[in-house]
């Protein structure tokens, strides 16, 4: 079905065609969300791999377990943030390039796109540590002695409130960066 009108647009006339197809592109996203996961695992373990070079548990010279949380939070966060951009700018250049539509529409679309690979990205690497970590408690918890200070609780809620703000932030810019980025891996793809 094909709805025509003509707005001025400056000095030139624009014909409003309304497509049936979809201007989401599941294809390019999922490919985007798999590159963000699979960079993602790729940093993971190379930020594990610095973490532990640095860790000598038989020498004095180890750093505090404040700086190691320190570190693993940065490593974390610039994780994410690359992981994120990567995802969203391929996603940006592997979305069909669509003739005929205004440029705000298309900066639109592949911001839209980068977002929503971040998005997906997200949502599987969840689901993955959600399982790993049940995974990891179960085993953790069933020799363990369960008696816990109320300090030891105190600190413990402390450090999941502090790690909870810092995650959402960081996400946050994560969903910036691949929304950029989808902008950026659009405009690359069409100016070829």
């Amino acid at each position: 079905m094909t709805v025509a009108s003509t707005h001025e647009i400056g000095n030139v006339p624009e014909r409003a065609v309304e497509s049936s197809a979809s201007a989401v592109e599941w294809a390019a996203i999922a490919g985007g969300a798999l590159a963000a996961i699979g960079i993602s695992i790729i940093l993971f373990t190379l930020a594990s791999g610095a973490g532990l070079a640095a860790v000598r548990p038989w020498s004095f010279s180890s750093p505090s377990p404040t700086t190691f949380g320190v570190e693993a939070a940065i490593g974390l966060v610039i994780t994410q943030w690359v992981s994120s951009a990567f995802g969203g700018y391929l996603t940006g250049r592997l979305r069909t390039k669509w003739v005929g539509i205004r440029t705000d529409e298309i900066f639109f679309r592949d911001t839209a796109h980068g977002f929503l690979a971040w998005a997906l990205a997200t949502v599987l690497m969840a689901a993955l540590f959600s399982l790993v970590s049940a995974a990891m408690v179960a085993g953790a918890s069933a020799g363990a002695d369960t008696t816990v200070t109320a300090e030891a609780a105190d600190q413990a809620r402390k450090a999941a409130a502090s790690f909870s703000l810092f995650t959402s932030v960081s996400f946050l810019i994560g969903a910036f960066i691949a929304s950029v980025a989808g902008a950026l891996g659009g405009y690359h793809r069409d100016e070829v």
